[in-house]
């Protein structure tokens, strides 16, 4: 089956967010996997350590500090975290679910631009930079 191109100039800043939520699922996962954690529980632990709004809101700012992002990139991330979703989750404050928002995005907007290099550069960087409540890939 091959996907429909998809303009991302086109899409809000929350579509963009919300396909960058599953890009970033599946990176994760396909490296907790490969770790070598077997047990359901523990994949997921280390999982959540990643994905969480707090893991992603704290990566994104590492990337901005390291001036890693092109302006264009932060330009996306910017309309990603000024994006209005009416709700956050309840364990995370209004402005990490934003930065969160921001960071996905950036990713689901690098996906419908068929940017898999840099997605595979900014995944790579969160895997070897970013020390993850305790969990590593």
């Amino acid at each position: 089956m091959s996907r429909k191109q998809v303009d991302p100039s086109t899409l809000s800043s929350l579509v963009l967010a919300f396909m960058g939520d599953a890009v970033i699922e599946t990176y994760v996962r396909d490296a907790v996997i490969s770790g070598g954690k077997a047990k359901i529980h523990a994949l997921h632990e280390q999982t959540v350590g990643y994905v969480s709004a707090r893991a992603q809101s704290a990566f994104l700012h590492e990337l901005i500090d390291q001036d890693f992002l092109t302006d264009s990139e932060l330009d996306i991330v910017r309309h990603g975290r000024n994006a209005k979703s009416h709700s956050v989750p309840r364990n995370t404050d209004v402005q990490t679910y934003n930065f969160s928002t921001g960071f996905e995005a950036l990713i689901g907007y690098l996906h419908f631009q068929n940017k898999q290099e840099r997605i595979d550069a900014i995944m790579d960087k969160m895997f070897t930079d970013h020390s993850v409540e305790g969990a590593r890939a």
